[in-house]
């Protein structure tokens, strides 16, 4: 009986009672949902920090909470071509959300061969874009109208079927498209209003409450973006390598461009020719820095010659999972590239 009076009371009194169960890929975009959803619930992550999200066997726990989510958001299958599979099996009742197949997702590719030539910037995303920051949080006040404009949303899930198609445009690049989307801050700005927006749709009694959130975490991106500028800008135009293509996004944001990587991906041994093509790169550039991650062997970078190794983590597997996380990991990858590069 005291069971039943607490669930009546929550139910009667709070309007967490009707929060959508949120299930989310990764700790980055884990935290940016948490940072949306804010007091009124927790997303369940998929991959715990130090997984790969390229590969990952589900603990029973997480396919549970899969299982009982109402919404999925996840970076797609170019980064975790194996979730697509569980998604559609144990959450085929949720939307679930491809954060990489959204319109409003700004895409890099993948670059080829062991050395990269300088980004041009044709993009659309260069260093200019953060002449606008000061408009973005303004942009925001609008979602305090998105409670009445769900009104008109009955077709929402026929919208979600068209998201399909706009997955299968990207399919036909999944081999070109860099996946690591949420390193760009810009992207993580554009995700939390549409994290905010699908959230309202199920539960529009606290629409302002998702909105507000997303306007709050827009104004702490212009203060990140200015963290990070400061942090980089003394060690702006120095060369370095990596150990995988994994930080393209960054890169560009914040015009700090690597001069090449050791490994074609992180699940392959890099060629002796490819490492002879970077060292030879190394030599003529006069690199002074080779960034590895975690969970890598820095070992093989001994092949570069002489250069100071810097430690970078794009998943965030060192941090404790939640809001904090996401300017937490950008961060202290600009500390540790500077801090290599010093």
């Amino acid at each position: 009986m005291r069971n039943l009076v607490v669930i009546f009371g929550v139910c009667a009194n709070g309007a967490w009672a009707e929060v959508p169960r949120v299930s989310v890929d990764i700790a980055p975009v884990h935290s940016i949902v948490a940072a949306v959803m804010g007091e009124l619930g927790q997303p369940d992550l998929i991959v715990p920090p130090g997984a790969s999200p390229h590969g990952y066997s589900m603990r029973p726990s997480e396919a549970r909470a899969l299982d009982q989510a109402d919404l999925v958001f996840w970076m797609g299958s170019g980064l975790s071509p194996w979730l697509e599979g569980p998604i559609e099996s144990l959450a085929g009742d949720a939307t679930a959300l491809d954060l990489l197949a959204r319109p409003e997702t700004q895409l890099l590719e993948v670059r080829d061969g062991a050395t990269f030539e300088a980004d041009d910037h044709d993009h659309g995303h260069g260093g200019d874009d953060h002449d606008d920051h000061d408009d973005h949080g303004d942009d925001h006040d609008d979602h305090d109208d998105h409670g009445d404009d769900h009104d008109d949303h009955d077709d929402h899930g026929d919208d979600h079927d068209d998201h399909d198609d706009h997955g299968d445009d990207h399919d036909d690049h999944a081999e070109v498209v860099d996946p690591h989307a949420w390193l760009d801050p810009e992207n993580a700005r554009a995700w939390a209003a549409v994290i905010a927006d699908e959230l309202s749709v199920m539960d529009p009694d606290n629409a302002a409450e998702y909105a507000k959130n997303a306007a709050a975490f827009s104004n702490s991106i212009n203060e990140l973006t200015d963290e990070v500028e400061a942090i980089v800008a003394p060690i702006r135009g120095r060369p370095f390598v990596v150990f995988h293509d994994a930080y393209h996004y960054f890169e560009h944001r914040f015009d700090v461009e690597a001069v090449g990587a050791i490994s074609a991906t992180d699940a392959a041994a890099p060629s002796a020719a490819r490492v002879s093509e970077l060292r030879d790169k190394v030599a003529s550039l006069g690199a002074v820095c080779a960034l590895t991650e975690p969970q890598f062997n820095p070992a093989i970078l001994d092949a570069l010659g002489e250069v100071k190794l810097g430690e970078v983590d794009p998943l965030g597997a060192t941090l404790e999972a939640g809001p904090d996380l996401y300017g937490q990991l950008l961060t202290s990858m600009a500390t540790s590239l500077s801090n290599c590069l010093k």
